[in-house]
């Protein structure tokens, strides 16, 4: 099933959920272990890697935005409490809020550093959003970027939490409908 319907995901959006999903998981595994377990010289490269995959990250992000407007989105199970439905609205906006927050103070803490990062995995060349910044600006874009993306990581636990309330508690299909885009079975035309 390519399109969303009100009971599913399509191939689509559960594609680009769950490589979003593990670009996000690598990038805060990464960024922690770079500037916590790395030697200072050793993290230029690092930097540009973490710099493309959040750049292609970025560009994903906002496929996936541009996707979820055009196609509905599954409802939630029959049953779910009016508190369920505001937390997982408010979960969601939190999610896409803080991915496009840490990408931009990213992509600029990237493209302002003595070496600019502006390459992506692919080699495409990105633009420059700040051509130039003061020190005790770059210091504050770069504490920003750190304190987002605890933010999201908070947020990205609290997600994976709901999925598994809902699988393992609730034992409803929201985290296998996630998992799987269901094809649509004909109607059977007796003659």
């Amino acid at each position: 099933m390519l399109r969303n319907t009100p009971d599913g995901w399509g191939w689509p959006s559960i594609a680009t959920h769950w490589i979003a999903a593990a670009a996000i998981l690598v990038l805060l595994a990464h960024g922690w272990w770079m500037t916590h377990m790395l030697a200072r010289p050793e993290r230029l490269a690092n930097y540009a890697w973490h710099a493309a995959l959040g750049y292609d990250l970025f560009a994903l992000v906002v496929l996936r935005m541009l996707w979820r407007w055009i196609n509905p989105v599954p409802q939630l199970p029959p049953g779910t409490r009016r508190w369920e439905r505001v937390a997982a609205q408010l979960g969601h906006a939190g999610l896409y809020i803080l991915m496009f927050a840490v990408s931009i103070t990213g992509w600029i803490v990237a493209t302002t550093s003595r070496v600019p990062k502006s390459k992506d995995l692919f080699g495409l060349q990105w633009p420059v959003l700040v051509a130039d910044v003061t020190r005790p600006t770059r210091k504050l874009l770069e504490e920003s970027h750190l304190v987002l993306a605890y933010l999201l990581a908070a947020v990205v636990l609290v997600h994976i939490l709901g999925a598994l309330r809902h699988h393992v508690l609730k034992k409803n299909d929201v985290l296998r409908r996630m998992l799987r885009a269901e094809t649509p079975v004909p109607d059977r035309v007796d003659r």
